[in-house]
């Protein structure tokens, strides 16, 4: 999964900035990351639906396949300058296969080990993707020096596939499926009813909707921040390590969770992660070169994921183990899904008004959150018993 992620991370960097260079557009960008992500809004019930039917492994082999083939795709459109609506058409078809993959990915990681275990599962699939985030920028700036075109980007992406489809193969994930008790609207609305009937699913998710409806925007326009705050051009090497900076410092957030703060108290690193957040997405947006904004990146990534990651650990501990093909779309909607309505609401404003005031008002945001979305006001009912 790391060596697939790397390559994905390098087209993830390379699209939107090659969209921003070519149209010099925040909002054409937006459109972008709404064509990659949006479809996770709608589409990660029924994909949860649908993988609870098939056997795991063989369905996660075919989404892989084609993510593959359409990568390809991208690749001959971007070497021959095509039209920016086949792009996103393009894009769209990856976003569906990743839509109807990532909650049945998801599900399945937890499966492959004790529940004892799960906290440290977690955070090693966060840490290998958050890895694959500082390496994808890296080696694509490394490619980017050699002459490495976009389209050849792509390329390589496509064969990153292979290592994840090999591994398919090998490994043995646990069949779940089981006859649905629930049929038609009620089956697509299962994941509701066990969230809402469990507090601390229902309060970890709306607080992520709100995280990233508000103050994670600047993820999906990172390229667009980066020309208009720092002067700093989204397809030259200084962008690519500037992001891979920022992705560092989301990988140390995420070995922090399952290292140095594993034993403490979780709802206070949500809490505090928060605070450091807020901060740090301040001084992003108020710094004006690119020097001081390295440092400020690494630590605005390793405050977001260390939030993120906590949070996903204590919604992933409160599930049953056959709830989670159900339950975790809600997650991928919160998290992956909204964050790209943050996008198509910010885009136009960055246009005009530039992205400062854009990333304060997240801040802002997020200082709320930490008030808000205290776990410790739960009642202890709220939560699933833990061995």
């Amino acid at each position: 999964m790391l060596l697939s992620n790397i390559g994905t991370w390098m087209q993830n960097l390379a699209l939107p900035a090659y969209i921003d260079d070519r149209t010099g557009s925040a909002k054409v960008v937006s459109l972008l990351v709404f064509a990659q992500l949006g479809p996770l809004l709608l589409l990660a019930i029924p994909g949860g639906i649908i993988a609870s039917r098939f056997n795991l492994q063989r369905y996660l082999l075919s989404m892989q396949w084609i993510q593959l083939v359409f990568s390809l795709v991208l690749a001959a459109i971007v070497s021959n300058d095509g039209s920016i609506w086949a792009l996103f058409v393009t894009q769209t078809a990856i976003g569906v296969a990743n839509a109807l993959n990532a909650p049945a990915f998801q599900a399945s990681v937890p499966m492959l080990v004790d529940r004892r275990d799960l906290a440290g599962a977690i955070s090693l699939n966060s840490t290998q993707l958050n890895g694959s985030r500082v390496a994808g920028p890296a080696i694509a700036a490394l490619l980017a020096i050699g002459g490495v075109s976009t389209a050849q980007i792509f390329v390589i992406n496509s064969a990153t596939y292979l290592f994840l489809i090999v591994t398919l193969f090998m490994v043995q994930i646990p069949d779940i499926r089981s006859a649905p008790t629930e049929t038609g609207w009620r089956r697509a609305l299962s994941g509701f009813n066990i969230a809402a009937s469990r507090p601390v699913l229902s309060r970890l998710l709306v607080a992520m909707t709100l995280f990233s409806l508000f103050s994670l925007p600047y993820i999906g326009l990172f390229s667009s921040v980066a020309r208009l705050n720092f002067g700093i051009s989204p397809v030259g090497s200084t962008y690519r390590w500037l992001y891979a900076v920022w992705g560092l410092g989301a990988l140390c957030g995420a070995l922090a969770t399952g290292t140095v703060l594993a034993h403490k108290h979780r709802p206070s690193i949500i809490r505090h992660g928060y605070v450091g957040f807020a901060a740090a997405l301040a001084s992003f947006a108020l710094v004006r070169s690119a020097i001081p904004a390295f440092p400020i990146g690494f630590v605005l990534g390793f405050f977001y994921f260390m939030t993120a990651n906590a949070m996903v650990t204590v919604f992933q501990q409160n599930l049953r183990d056959h709830e989670r093909v159900t339950v975790m779309p809600l997650w991928f909607m919160s998290f992956g899904g909204t964050v790209t309505i943050g996008g198509l609401l910010a885009g136009p404003i960055i246009d005009s008004l530039g992205s400062r005031w854009v990333l304060l008002f997240g801040a802002a945001f997020a200082l709320f959150l930490s008030w808000w979305s205290d776990l410790d006001r739960l009642p202890c009912d709220s939560y699933l018993e833990q061995p």
